[in-house]
């Protein structure tokens, strides 16, 4: 590999280590200090650049595309407060464990505490939200450090997907020239036939790193099974995922062990075609009947399987507070997601591999009466919803009709604040190749476009996102991804003109301040985004209305939104009659 300068054999030499190390897209912000990555990257034939004006928008976009894909994207910016505007994304990836690769360009070591423009400190910026991070050395064409350069490109992307996957962060320090000017002598034009290995790699990635999966001991992997086989009230419980327990094992665990299944909206596990293959109940109605007078009645379970991430819904995660029961909570990390502090078991290991060894363990048998509770529980539960439903368009209802609708196979972002509740609570089970994501490691309403969009263009299937009116205001100029990224998506806005998810708290019976403090009602007029981003732009005031633009919106190209506008107090307190509803049929 030659070069005109060391800036550009550089910045060269560790995108083409990129792509041999898998990565096949980079989000790059525009800059100058970032000029010899970004130029590095539009020209290597095997990348995809996803080029973006906003450095909040381009690093939610990679997290989209590592939520969906598993595999880190990198995203670059120059420095200064550039950076600083990745921060929200990095906190998210560490959080819900998505891979990224957060590469900022840096001025030289002397400017640093100087007062020169545009220099901040981003050593170390992100802190402890990284899996790792290098204030990587100054360009050299020196043998070993173009080999530690390769090197460390391999690590990177090593560190990002482990076993407790996250960002990554590497610092990268560049002089002018940042442009791809001949700089006379700059790289010694032997270099290639002297230095073989850092000038042009290897055949593949430089450093190829084999990972095992964490397992139990034999005898650890008894005891949980003997817990289990002496169980006569079991539960799984999966929480949003991490990909780790896929749909196969949870149907082979589930049959073998009798125990019910209650599944987060985003465990993947609620959807998808294993529903059609075994018939113990996979429930997504708890987060109602739970807390219902009749289930106090019900005899606590005595053994509890835990997978993926802390469960969306409140009333779950206090029915299992409450259980004087046996809980592993499993994770192959070995980190602790469990914060009501119930568990009785932490169990590093592979979800699959140890949802299997139970299964294997474990005699098949039929629990009587405790899964019929649940499946009965659900019954009423989904034919209340459907007749409450008709009676009154809510915002509950509106996510019931978008898990009902969405294509399959799907990919669904869902927001944050009430979208997420809602779908959790009114997203009926469907044998449908859903893949329903959202981001719910920090949990906040900003990057929601980007993040969906990112992981829209990862995939070929149709892709859902279904935001709130203030989430979409954070992030609207995200959807100039939509052209520039080529993009397409269903848009399903709830416009309830403010937070809706404050009438859940006791600050609503005290007004002032709720309504301009908390509720915020902002008045805006989301159609003219239409213009601005080149999308379709349509009003659904009712169900029947909403459905006929939805599959309209999903079976056909381009981008539409949908706006829903529904009034968050009325669907508050529709969902609490409901809940009462739910109550006395069971």
């Amino acid at each position: 590999m030659t070069a005109p300068n060391r800036n550009t054999l550089w910045a060269r030499a560790f995108v083409s280590e990129l792509a041999a190390g898998g990565v096949d897209g980079v989000c790059l912000a525009p800059g100058s200090r970032s000029t010899p990555l970004t130029a590095a990257v539009a020209e290597h034939p095997d990348l995809r650049a996803f080029s973006h004006l906003d450095e909040r928008s381009a690093a939610y976009f990679a997290l989209g595309r590592g939520r969906r894909t598993g595999r880190p994207t990198p995203v670059v910016c120059t420095s200064g407060t550039a950076a600083a505007n990745f921060h929200p994304a990095v906190i998210e990836a560490s959080q819900s464990r998505v891979p990224l690769l957060v590469l900022t360009a840096d001025r030289p070591p002397e400017l640093a505490d100087s007062g020169a423009n545009q220099t901040i400190d981003q050593e170390k910026l992100y802190g402890d939200a990284v899996r790792w991070y290098r204030d990587m050395p100054e360009p050299e064409p020196e043998p070993r450090k173009l080999r530690m350069l390769r090197t460390t490109a391999a690590r990177a992307l090593s560190a990002a997907t482990g076993a407790n996957p996250g960002p990554v962060h590497l610092n990268f320090r560049f002089r002018k020239p940042l442009e791809p000017t001949p700089v006379a002598g700059d790289v010694p034009e032997d270099l290639p036939a002297e230095a073989p290995r850092g000038a042009r790699g290897r055949d593949g990635p430089y450093v190829t790193t084999s990972r095992g999966t964490p397992d139990l001991a034999a005898n650890d992997r008894a005891r949980i099974v003997e817990a289990v086989e002496a169980a006569d009230r079991g539960l799984i419980v999966a929480g949003p995922a991490d990909g780790g327990l896929s749909r196969a094992a949870l149907s082979r665990l589930a049959a073998t062990t009798g125990f019910p299944v209650l599944a987060d909206p985003l465990s993947d596990l609620r959807f998808g075609p294993h529903l059609r293959e075994t018939d113990v109940p996979v429930c997504g109605g708890y987060d109602s009947y739970l807390d219902a007078p009749a289930v106090a009645d019900w005899p606590a379970p005595d053994v509890v399987l835990r997978f993926g991430a802390s469960p969306t819904s409140k009333v779950l995660r206090h029915y299992l507070r409450d259980a004087d029961a046996r809980q592993f909570v499993v994770d192959p990390a070995g980190g602790w997601r469990e914060a009501e502090f119930a568990a009785t078991d932490l169990v590093v290991a592979d979800e699959c591999r140890l949802a299997g060894q139970v299964a294997d363990g474990v005699a098949s048998r039929a629990i009587p009466n405790w899964p019929d509770r649940f499946a009965a529980a659900e019954r009423g539960y989904w034919e209340a919803v459907a007749d409450a439903c008709a009676e009154q368009f809510f915002e509950g209802a509106l996510l019931r009709e978008v898990a009902a609708l969405a294509p399959d196979p799907a990919t669904v972002f869902v927001s944050n604040s009430m979208p997420v509740r809602d779908l959790d609570r009114f997203g009926e089970p469907r044998g449908a190749d859903l893949t329903v994501l959202g981001n719910r490691g920090a949990s906040g309403i900003d990057g929601i476009v980007s993040t969906a969009l990112g992981a829209g263009s990862a995939t070929d299937e149709p892709l859902v996102l279904v935001t709130g009116d203030l989430a979409y205001y954070h992030d609207m100029n995200g959807l100039l991804a939509l052209s520039r990224c080529d993009v397409d998506a269903t848009v399903v806005l709830v416009n309830n003109d403010g937070g809706g998810i404050f009438h859940l708290l006791p600050i609503e019976e005290f007004d002032p301040p709720f309504t301009d403090q908390f509720k915020t009602p902002h008045g805006l007029d989301f159609a003219p985004t239409a213009d601005l981003y080149d999308l379709t732009f349509e009003r659904a005031d009712d169900r029947d209305a909403f459905a006929a633009a939805f599959q309209e919106s999903v079976a056909g190209p381009g981008t539409d939104v949908i706006e829903v506008p529904l009034d968050a107090e009325r669907s508050h307190r529709f969902r609490e009659t409901l809940h009462e509803r739910v109550a006395d049929r069971l």
